[in-house]
């Protein structure tokens, strides 16, 4: 079983800091021996930012440039090179423990990308693998991934160009690939394929190649994990 937590529309460090305090649930309980399952899926949309994974070395003039466009830059602990996060696209983060499922990132890997394949093939859309990471239309990118994993407990994830604005991937080379483009199922489909259109397609794919059952996170759950992220984002900001 997984838990869905559907959070709308956020900045990119406030779900980080929400998916690493579930991450150190995961942690704790291994520590101490608990068998509680803290397995959670994060559903969420991001105001405009770039991310770059562990390996990137972006210079501080390209930085100020691509802030200068009104997005975000961040540095993240996850896998992968750059690429834009913004309205539009649905992003997942599923924090949850491989060893409930396979020990294996690549096996993990492999699903997250099963997941918007069949998803695709669902919308009638021809989508696969490449020996890049991430999911791909031709040669255009339709979904990123970029992933951390701590003794089996997983953060970041990939991110579906459902419905978003393509001009914020012309001022970088996304993933690092200069020769090749991003699209969007809108733009495949030629229909608006709106975030709330697409979760719960992305949902049942989602439980379908990970053989999993999902249901709606409780409410003082959530209300419990938020109050510890904003006081820590309060205390970050004095």
């Amino acid at each position: 079983m997984i838990k869905i937590w559907k959070l709308g529309l956020i900045s990119y460090d406030t779900a980080f800091k929400i998916q690493t305090s579930i991450a150190r649930k995961h942690l704790d309980s291994m520590m101490k021996g608990i068998t509680t399952n803290y397995d959670t899926l994060l559903l969420v949309e991001h105001k405009p930012v770039y991310t770059v994974g562990i390996r990137d070395n972006t210079p501080n003039d390209e930085i100020l440039r691509l802030r200068g466009l009104g997005a975000e830059f961040r540095k993240t602990n996850r896998g992968g090179l750059i690429t834009f996060h913004g309205p539009g696209q649905l992003v997942a983060y599923p924090i949850i423990n491989l060893k409930h499922f396979k020990s294996s990132v690549k096996w993990y890997v492999n699903s997250l990308e099963e997941t918007v394949i069949q998803m695709c093939k669902e919308l009638g859309i021809t989508a696969n693998r490449s020996p890049h990471t991430g999911v791909w239309v031709e040669d255009n990118k339709i979904a990123a991934i970029g992933v951390h994993a701590s003794r089996y407990v997983t953060t970041h994830g990939i991110s579906l160009n459902c419905d978003i604005d393509l001009s914020w991937f012309e001022h970088i080379d996304p993933c690092g690939i200069a020769d090749k483009g991003v699209t969007s199922l809108t733009k495949e489909t030629g229909k608006v394929c709106t975030i709330d259109d697409m979760t719960p397609i992305f949902v049942q794919n989602f439980e379908k190649v990970l053989d999993c059952k999902t249901e709606e996170l409780e409410t003082d759950t959530q209300q419990e994990i938020l109050s510890s992220v904003y006081s820590k984002l309060m205390v970050d900001t004095v």
